[in-house]
């Protein structure tokens, strides 16, 4: 009853569109629901912003394939885009072509996903039925069958909190109107909300990096704009990446750029500040992290990474990681404390799959809380998740992919690596950081460190409590 069902794709982002190229290149039906009003509405979203990856590294084959059929032309593979060029010049033409524009539904918010008839404690007859995926659309509720299941619906519209605790902080709800997150557009749209004001930044990842050089920009032309940056960890040496080593350029320059804006003293800096409560007082936003406080300020942007929805999946039987809720198999490739974007191995899936068959999660979702993730990364699960739905096994668990070097290991997660990490490490993942694991019985986080202190050294730095000579003294005019 279900083979004459489609396959539904959750999102018509990125991996999304590729995943549904795949499947129409096998000659398998799919229907694509998109909570948004365009294809790639996440992405516009941060429109502004651009990529540190280059266009050689955010096109899918399968997708630039059937591009190709309408005289489209790939932009150079050496440029970067911005999240609104990946929209209008990839994304959008894409969701147009006539293979994938007729299945593409818009406006189609997905609030659950089930098996017909059965919830999450009944197993008798439970493989034989369909997927049930219920959404809110502008016609009301509707629900749609399917014979199969890739969500590729992202992490975007779950921003983690300025709490450490990994839930709001004590106030945080009641200040919202004062706090955002993500990335702001702070030449354009967000402007006025910032020029002049007092601005914490809270995160430690390439986003607070976006944001900390836009709030710098702004402050040149508009003095009175004041930035406090507000980092968890207490040694930010391995906050900044690999610079000029790092494969991915633009990220290489980004860390650079920001190191040199605390050289310089455009930018406050807090470390070690895990911010427990926040304070809304007549002077303005105040944030506490145990007995130390911030502030006032009058705006606070937070760009703490994202996590999945998962709510919408809770009458699934899903195999998650319980730290960083992705499938159990994947979480120890992609461990921000052990690897960055291009030391995760390649994987498809045989690493995603599930206990309910033919459901599959792809793309950032994929990775949980992992801030780990390269578009190559997920345009590989999507080919392999339609090949194994298509039953082609040895196609499922062909690896065809092949990851730049980043010289640079985790994000907003640990202080576990250092260094240039090495992109060929599919036979031997754990070689990415920093040497490996620390031998047993050691003082030391990896094995680079227990080799510097063995030789009298202080070690690598990583996972030092010592704040390093960063001044918190006043932007420079």
């Amino acid at each position: 009853m279900t083979s004459s069902l489609p396959v539904a794709i959750i999102g018509a982002g990125p991996v999304g569109l590729a995943a549904a190229a795949h499947l129409h290149a096998r000659g398998e039906s799919f229907v694509i629901l998109e909570q948004g009003d365009s294809a790639g509405a996440a992405v516009k979203a941060w429109s502004q912003v651009g990529m540190f990856s280059p266009w050689k590294f955010v096109i899918d084959r399968a997708s630039e394939a059937l591009l190709r059929e309408t005289g489209w032309r790939r932009p150079p593979d050496e440029s970067f885009p911005t999240g609104g060029d990946l929209a209008e010049r990839y994304l959008i033409p894409l969701a147009a072509h006539p293979a994938i524009a007729p299945s593409l539904r818009l406006g189609c918010r997905v609030i659950h996903i089930t098996k017909q008839g059965f919830d999450r404690m009944t197993t008798p007859g439970r493989t034989l039925a369909p997927f049930a995926i219920r959404a809110i659309t502008a016609d009301g509720e509707t629900e749609i069958l399917a014979r199969a299941v890739i969500d590729a619906s992202g992490t975007w519209s779950q921003p983690n909190p300025a709490g450490a605790s990994g839930v709001p902080a004590v106030g945080e709800s009641a200040a919202a109107d004062r706090i955002a997150s993500g990335i702001p557009d702070l030449s354009g749209r967000d402007r006025a909300r910032y020029a002049g004001r007092r601005v914490a930044v809270v995160g430690s990842g390439h986003s607070a990096f976006n944001v900390l050089l836009d709030l710098v920009r702004l402050a040149e032309q508009d003095p009175a704009t004041s930035i406090t940056w507000i980092v968890r960890k207490r040694d930010v040496r391995q906050l900044f990446g690999g610079g000029e080593k790092d494969q991915l350029a633009e990220r290489g320059k980004l860390g650079l750029r920001v190191q040199a804006l605390l050289d310089r003293g455009r930018v406050r800096i807090a470390t070690g500040f895990g911010i427990d409560r926040i304070g809304r007082r007549s002077d303005g936003i105040h944030l506490h992290a145990a007995e130390r406080t911030v502030g006032p300020v009058d705006e606070v942007i937070v760009t703490t990474g994202f996590r999945p929805n998962l709510a919408m999946l809770s009458e699934l039987r899903l195999n998650l990681d319980p730290i960083t809720e992705a499938p159990v198999a994947l979480a120890p490739l992609i461990d921000p404390n052990v690897h960055s974007c291009g030391t995760v191995p390649p994987h498809g899936a045989k690493e995603l799959r599930h206990d309910e068959d033919g459901f599959f999660v792809v793309g950032m979702k994929a990775y949980g809380r992992a801030p780990t993730f390269l578009l190559l990364t997920g345009y590989e699960q999507a080919r392999s998740v339609v090949a194994w739905l298509a039953g082609d096994r040895i196609g499922a668990e062909r690896v065809e992919l092949v990851l730049p070097e980043t010289g640079v290991c985790s994000s907003d997660a640990g202080d576990a690596c250092c260094g240039p990490a090495p992109a060929a490490i599919a036979a031997e993942p754990e070689a990415a950081c920093c040497g490996g694991p620390a031998p047993a019985g050691t003082d030391a986080c990896c094995a680079d460190d227990a080799r510097a202190k063995s030789d009298g050294d202080a070690g690598c730095g990583c996972g030092s409590d010592q704040p390093i000579g960063v001044s918190i003294g006043a932007r420079s005019k």
